[in-house]
């Protein structure tokens, strides 16, 4: 089933509470994004939802808000969530639990993520304060039940974003396992770019009566986005290209095919002369974390790194994504090309395409549904400049991003600040990605929100507690401001 709404419609016509409203607001948010019009609605009526769109289309918010919404009036026994989001990556948790923070902070519900690279004992502890919105990666939530920190019995709501990306990654077995552990009875939505093969299985076994919404076809239908194939001889060749790439002035991403190519490709840059920090799922968390800052805030423009980066992180400015090792199939291609041209922004997307790769990344690229023009070039070439910015590096090696440096705490300092009561390492704004709804918090372990506790409930919040209270406390350095993402996703 399928069903439309009015395309002017605002928020608060949606039915969302005035105090969300006016979060939202106070964000820079007044229009709803097409899939947040369409599925707001149904959803807080309690239907279950079926939600198709791109990355980048605001599912984040079209799922959140509804969710809090209707979690608003109660309060979470502890380790016993009342929502709960699943998630497939790392940085997809973080970036929804900063989208929906401020506005579960205005109706005064506490929301945090636990995902795998974080102390697990710190989340079962955040967990047993009472979380009322849970963002959880599967494999981590699934560990924290089974040292019987987390339940699920008491959860009302259930989301599961990027769930063909989860089905992609062999997730199902676990995600099932968690959802047989939710009421039967509790509602349920989906958001997903496709909504066919395993998903469908998902859809036909937990959803009743689903409705339908789909903003936009699952191809690259995005027109501030350009997409051209760069023939290289060799990968002695393809090496040298992709350096001059590098070197271009603005943000680039760099997708490889393996941990080892990241790491390896990354080294090459910066002995080079290009600063480039590599990102893959072999990463320690708080690892992953620095390079996203590093590469947000600009001091490191050329980020290198896995499929882990083609969902889940949504940085402004990001110019140019090159396919150094094309995907495998086309749903990796559009998944990767949409870091870029976001948000009505201008995008280039480029494929390194070795002799024997031309066949197949032709089939790949039709089957993605873009529309590429092919050109051989060699470093130097004017067509390579003209399409990427490419330029000679200096040649002077650059260090990899290092970790920032932490002051000793001072003597006889019993409190902690709020923003990071669970004594984490912070996460910069830059490194949280901030989608479209999400408002600055300088200095927050991964993890953990600072959603206000309910009078009586005990935990470090009070009630009157706000971004610029000047009774708060600060224990940790801000980190550096960067640039906001305004995307929705």
């Amino acid at each position: 089933m399928s069903s439309s709404s009015r395309p002017d419609a605002t928020f608060a016509d949606l039915g969302l509470p005035v105090a969300l409203v006016q979060a939202l607001r106070n964000a820079g948010i007044e229009k709803p994004f097409p899939i947040q019009a369409a599925t707001i609605g149904d959803a807080l009526a309690g239907r279950d939802v079926l939600g198709r769109g791109p990355t980048g289309s605001g599912k984040t918010l079209a799922f959140g808000l509804p969710m809090l919404t209707r979690l608003t009036g109660a309060s979470a026994k502890p380790g016993r969530p009342r929502g709960l989001v699943l998630v497939p990556t790392r940085e997809l948790a973080t970036q929804i639990e900063r989208a929906l923070d401020e506005p579960a902070l205005a109706l005064g519900l506490r929301v945090a993520s636990v995902v795998g690279g974080a102390p697990i004992k710190r989340q079962a502890d955040r967990l047993a304060r009472g979380v009322d919105l849970l963002i959880a990666t599967p494999g981590r939530l699934d560990d924290l039940i089974k040292q019987r920190a987390a339940d699920l019995s008491d959860v009302a709501i259930t989301a599961l974003d990027e769930a063909d990306h989860m089905a992609d990654m062999g997730f199902l077995p676990q995600v099932t396992k968690l959802l047989d552990r939710t009421p039967k009875a509790g509602q349920r939505l989906l958001f997903s770019a496709t909504l066919d093969g395993d998903v469908d299985k998902l859809v036909k076994r937990y959803m009743s009566d689903p409705v339908t919404h789909s903003t936009a076809p699952p191809a690259a239908a995005v027109t501030t986005m350009s997409h051209h194939l760069l023939y290289v001889r060799d990968k002695s060749v393809k090496r040298a290209v992709a350096t001059e790439i590098a070197a271009r002035d603005g943000l680039t991403i760099m997708f490889v095919r393996t941990k080892h190519g990241a790491d390896r490709l990354a080294k090459q840059l910066r002995g080079a002369g290009v600063a480039a920090g590599s990102l893959h799922g072999g990463k320690a968390q708080n690892n992953r974390t620095r390079t996203l800052a590093a590469f947000a805030d600009g001091s490191v423009p050329v980020l290198v790194t896995t499929d882990v980066a083609a969902r889940g992180i949504h940085i402004d400015g990001v110019s140019l994504v090159v396919h150094f090792d094309p995907p495998a199939e086309h749903k990796a291609y559009l998944h990767r090309a949409g870091r870029t041209a976001r948000a009505g922004e201008d995008g280039v997307v480029v494929t390194l395409v070795t002799d024997e790769e031309r066949k197949d990344v032709a089939a790949m690229t039709r089957k993605a549904g873009v529309e590429t023009d092919g050109v051989d070039v060699r470093p130097g070439d004017r067509q390579l400049i003209a399409i990427t910015g490419a330029r000679t590096p200096s040649g002077v090696a650059v260090a990899a991003p290092a970790a920032p440096a932490q002051p000793a705490p001072k003597a006889g300092s019993g409190n902690r600040s709020r923003r990071g009561r669970s004594g984490g390492a912070p996460a910069s704004e830059a490194a949280r990605g901030h989608s479209r709804g999400s408002a600055p918090h300088r200095d927050r372990p991964v993890g953990e929100s600072r959603g206000r506790k309910p009078a009586g409930t005990g935990g470090h919040a009070r009630s009157g507690d706000t971004p610029t209270n000047s009774r708060r406390r600060a224990a940790r350095p801000a980190a550096p401001a960067t640039r906001r993402n305004r995307t929705a996703n």
